[in-house]
């Protein structure tokens, strides 16, 4: 099993920047990929931004040059950082793990955008 604790979410104004943090424990060893995902109400939840255990990046196009997602490998967390945030960003922000064959999940963090 792997657990994530998130944390950093809250609220913020338009323009504004966020950093969120997603701590993995438990059996972490061979961890693939960890990333984020976001849902907004009456939506599907999506992926924001992805990073393998090598340092590949991959990003929602609606969030790409604004947000960066990093590893660090030693504290078995993943972060990302938001800049420029938009009330379109609006949603709760769950932090993800596949390690094979499983996928695992955070409980979520909300993030609101406005003014």
């Amino acid at each position: 099993q792997v657990q994530l604790v998130e944390s950093g979410g809250g609220l913020v104004q338009p323009g504004g920047s966020l950093r969120l943090s997603c701590a993995a424990s438990g059996s972490i060893l061979s961890i693939v990929t960890m990333g984020w995902y976001r849902q907004a109400p009456g939506t599907q939840r999506t992926m924001v931004a992805i990073i393998t255990s090598g340092g590949t990046t991959n990003y929602a196009d609606s969030v790409r040059g604004r947000f960066t997602i990093s590893r660090d490998n030693a504290k078995n967390t993943v972060y990302l950082q938001m800049n420029s945030l938009k009330p379109e960003d609006t949603a709760v922000y769950s932090c993800y793990a596949f390690r094979p064959p499983n996928n695992y999940w955070g409980q979520g963090t909300q993030v609101t955008v406005s003014s």
